[in-house]
């Protein structure tokens, strides 16, 4: 930095941390211009949280530079540090005045999200444009980054996995305690950088990997990460030998002793009598490290039974990651901070190794069992923590087999109990100097060998989210976690005799972290698919859009598990315990508080009544996304026609794009107001049934009265059409395909290369033969805006137009209501081969309105190879996409389109061809009652063919049959 830029950080940092002035490696940090890949290897207690934080906003919110990532991505190992990071970002924010408040405009202003799954993770998601911090797990984020996103609805995943891979800076911190987390972390980092080589990014993603006991080799053990490292090697910050003065290194001293132990309680007595030496916390509290829950709580079961403790009156804490955020939030305001650690405090916290994590506590006595030599460096750095002298003691089980010494090999512990007994103390000073003199045991004190990589074949499948034949999905855990770390999220709720409702939906601090092989075992019966006797548990299923009794193969990590509070499996002093049969409190008694009646429609014989509903006022994409058939999306505070609403759509996300992505911002516009043209589908249409509705059938947004209360009532055309499963954004897609067989057949994006094959094939007369032929038609001004794309941009274009929910992207299959439905015609998401679009208008780039003829969907490019209709198939021009984008930027691009329709969708905004309709009708007197879609009988003269004149308001439905 210059000196008048580095006056200016030093301020900057000043502001930011409240009144701290920065440390040399914190300036050191923030001084290159480029972000880049970075490893921080700094020892705990020394502001990393401030430093990271203070590099990116100074650079990103204070400088605006565009070369920084918008997205500050805080990934952690546990989730108990989750709640910390987010009060020093939140409370460092709002000292710069720049904490966004979740409703006043973004510009200018910085989210902090937290990704923990549950239905309160707010709606990061749809500010692509802005600044944000988003923390969260391993779990969570990594899961996220690999499209499957752990307790994440499956039609946000593509939007979250965009969002995390594109304009995102990743910091892992502690990144000892990661485990294969770590490798995947690397894996996904070199993939980012192949892109940007191959000029498919169009913003810049990077990682900075850091932890006191952070080592280089641990990114070498994969052939993708070798250029990654040679960067990473530039790209390192410690801090230097001559810095490392002051309390924290000359005057911390803590000496260290091993002592064996046979078992838990006899290492519960040993620490109540060291405590009571100590003088019962008269310099500090007490801290106790086991490496398993279950030694963890047997350790504080026997010391609250210990009478001495009880007359002295000693606090006993219970602190492991099998505990509900609900409760865990406690700990944080009653010991788990700096302001629980003072002198004369009489407490023991006995916790597992989420205490590692950086949580910033200090104890004067800290009794830690023997653990690798990394997870010991971090714990003995919550020892006298802000300087002075504390008491260690390493309580060795001496266990024989890795089976004993499970989460840990017994090598790794073999190879710490060596370093421990040539150790007299484990002060900062100490370590870094018995390193230094002993470089050649850094690879076995350091070991580190994931058990899965990440490879680019995987990650690039993973960009489908299609579920296979049986419903299931890839599993990504192996990536995450290994071993019996792998969670699933438990939640317990009161539920009544027909079982949970649709409708109700877990919070963050409902969910609790469980083995998912334990989860199986204590639900289900032994070796049995079934629930035990007594035990009511279920899964959301996204196709049939309710709660499902689970079976032990609906078990797997990241899924979420309703349970019955009458089945136990939790007890709010000591989390989960599968043997417990006592009823848990639901974090919420009552689940029907904060449910609101909502106006809706019902079936009344061959009419429809209105009518009511129990509903959660959660955010519409919360409902949408969950389910295949939720049109909450659709539901708005006034009507819009599918041209004013895709209007909407353009301007928004042109505004998005001119900030984040200005070359491709035309086609997302054209995308924009084409993208609901589907909804014109009978389908669709037929669903909305309102006394005011306008009299025509391109209705896109309808308020909440107009909708049926039940999902059974959606999708039905008529007394024998229904067409459950039904996705409008298939039918945009066919649309576009429409136009381009109608007009020019050759074009280059549908048999224009492949007229010479089919010549000599033999089918030269039959190739382009479409109902859509209308050879002497004009186009009209918005068919032409399609004819003038290249085959790229059709392409393109086509795949946002048909991603814009999350539900229809890569494959076209035939879901379970098209195959129970038994048509006679091919029939996929509800879209029949043949069916008609009517006629209705469509926006052009300059904002006028014009005619779009009526158009015969043909599904030919779902069909696998080269169609003689519509060329290429669906699935090889998503393959294409993703070759020359990239799945991070073909993810990116399409949830900028989703982003600007949701926000556009919540805005009131008068529709300009319903205010023209007003305008004609004034004057004119007509029934208003009951207004819907004619039925087949009631209609006039059919729809004219595809391509002829306008036909009248109304269309035909026979044509749908």
């Amino acid at each position: 930095m210059s000196e008048s830029t580095a006056a200016d950080f030093h301020q900057f940092f000043t502001e930011l941390s409240g009144s701290k002035d920065p440390r040399r490696w914190q300036c050191e940090l923030s001084d290159p211009t480029e972000c880049g890949n970075r490893l921080i290897r700094i020892p705990t207690g020394v502001g990393k949280t401030l430093g990271v934080l203070a590099a990116w906003a100074w650079h990103r919110v204070r400088q605006r530079n565009e070369d920084w990532p918008r997205r500050l991505i805080w990934c952690l190992p546990m989730r108990v540090l989750v709640e910390q990071i987010e009060s020093e970002v939140r409370s460092a924010l709002q000292r710069l005045e720049v904490l966004w408040d979740g409703e006043s405009p973004h510009d200018g202003r910085v989210g902090v999200h937290l990704l923990m799954g549950g239905a309160d993770a707010g709606q990061w998601h749809l500010h692509p444009e802005g600044d944000a911090v988003l923390i969260g797990t391993q779990d969570m984020l990594l899961s996220r980054a690999l499209n499957r996103g752990y307790a994440s609805p499956r039609a946000r995943w593509p939007m979250e996995f965009g969002l995390l891979n594109q304009d995102a800076l990743w910091v892992m911190d502690e990144v000892q305690l990661m485990d294969v987390g770590l490798a995947t972390s690397g894996q996904l980092q070199a993939f980012r950088c192949e892109d940007r080589c191959a000029k498919r990014s169009l913003r810049p993603c990077f990682t900075w990997w850091m932890s006191a006991t952070l080592q280089p080799a641990w990114l070498e053990r994969s052939p993708d990460t070798t250029d990654l490292t040679g960067e990473l090697a530039r790209n390192t910050h410690q801090i230097r030998s001559a810095e490392q003065v002051g309390d924290l290194w000359d005057e911390m001293t803590k000496p260290l002793e091993v002592v064996p132990f046979a078992n838990p309680k006899a290492l519960a007595r040993d620490v109540s009598q060291r405590h009571h030496r100590c003088g019962c916390g008269k310099k500090g509290p007490t801290l106790v490290v086991l490496n398993t829950v279950e030694r963890a709580v047997d350790v504080w079961t026997a010391l609250r039974r210990d009478k001495t403790l009880k007359d002295a009156g000693t606090d006993i804490r219970l602190v492991h990651s099998r505990f509900r955020p609900a409760e865990r939030r406690d700990w944080r305001r009653e010991f788990l901070d700096r302001g629980g650690c003072g002198p004369d405090t009489n407490r023991i916290i006995v916790s597992t190794q989420i205490i590692e994590a950086g949580v910033d506590i200090s104890a004067s006595l800290l009794i830690t069992e023997l653990a690798p030599w990394p997870s010991l460096v971090q714990r003995f750095g919550r020892c006298a923590r802000w300087g002075g002298m504390g008491q260690v003691i390493v309580a060795d089980f001496k266990h024989k087999s890795d089976k004993k010494a499970s989460p840990y090999t017994k090598d790794e512990l073999d190879v710490s109990r060596d370093a421990c007994n040539a150790l007299p103390d484990v002060g900062p000073v100490h370590l870094e100097r018995y390193e230094n003199k002993h470089e050649a045991l850094l690879p076995r004190l350091y070991p580190y060998e994931p058990a899965h990589l990440l490879l680019r074949r995987e990650l690039d499948e993973l960009f489908d989210t299609s579920p296979d034949l049986s419903g299931a999905n890839i599993d990504i855990s192996r990536f995450i976690r290994s071993g019996e770390e792998r969670d699933v999220q438990v939640f317990w709720a009161k539920v009544g005799g027909d079982g949970p409702p649709s409708n109700m939906k877990p919070t963050r601090d409902d969910l609790c972290s469980v083995p998912f092989l334990k989860a199986r075992d204590w639900l289900c019966k032994p070796k049995s698919e079934s629930l035990k006797p007594n035990i009511r548990a279920w899964v959301w299923d996204w196709l049939t859009r309710e709660w499902r009794t689970v079976t032990r193969r609906d078990i797997y990590p990241g899924q979420t598990v309703q349970v019955e509070y009458s089945a136990g499996g939790y007890l709010r002093d000591s989390g989960w315990d599968p043997m417990s049969d006592e009823p848990v409190e639901p974090v919420r008694m009552d689940y029907d508080i904060g449910y609101v009646s909502g106006p809706c429609w019902t079936r009344d014989g061959d009419g429809w009544r209105p009518s009511e509903r129990r509903v959660r006022p959660l955010p519409p994409e919360d409902h949408a996304d969950a389910a295949e058939d939720d049109e909450s999306l659709s539901v708005a505070g006034c009507w819009q026609t599918i041209a004013g609403h895709g209007l909407q759509v353009g301007i928004e996300v042109q505004r998005i794009a001119a900030k984040v992505a200005p070359t491709i911002a035309e086609l997302l516009q054209l995308a924009g107001r084409w993208h609901d043209l589907g909804k014109a589908h009978p389908a669709f249409q037929c669903s909305i049934q309102a006394d005011d509705r306008p009299e025509r059938n391109d209705i896109a947004k309808a308020p909440d009265i107009a909708w049926p209360c039940s999902a059974s009532d959606m999708y039905r055309i008529d007394a024998i059409d229904q067409r459950r499963g039904f996705r409008h954004e298939l039918a945009s897609t066919l649309g576009l395909f429409g136009v381009l067989q109608r007009h020019e057949p050759q074009h280059p994006a549908l048999l224009g290369p492949w007229c010479e094959l089919f010549d000599a094939m033999g089918e030269s007369q039959t190739a382009g033969e479409s109902a859509n032929r209308a050879d002497d038609a004009e186009p009209t001004a918005v068919e032409q805006e399609i004819l003038n794309l290249g085959a790229d941009e059709f392409d393109l274009l086509a795949y946002l137009v048909c991603a814009h929910h999350g539900k229809v992207r890569m494959a076209w299959h035939a879901g379970p209501a098209d195959q129970k439905a038994d048509d006679y015609l091919l029939r996929i998401r509800g879209v029949r081969d043949g069916d008609i679009l009517p006629p209705l208008p469509l926006a052009t780039v300059d904002g006028g309105f014009h005619q779009l003829p009526a158009i015969a969907l043909d599904l030919s490019p779902s069909e696998a190879g080269l169609s003689p209709r519509t060329g290429r198939s669906w699935n090889e021009r998503v393959q294409n996409l993703v070759e020359r984008f990239g799945p991070f930027t073909l993810a990116w691009l399409e949830t900028l389109l989703r982003a600007a329709d949701q926000r556009a969708s919540s805005q009131r905004l008068a529709d300009k061809l319903l205010q023209e309709q007003e305008s004609n009708d004034a004057g004119h007197s007509s029934d208003r009652s009951r207004r819907t879609l004619a039925h087949p009988a009631a209609l006039g003269a059919p729809a004219p063919p595809p391509g002829g004149d306008s036909p009248p308001r109304r269309f035909a439905q026979e044509s749908f049959r």
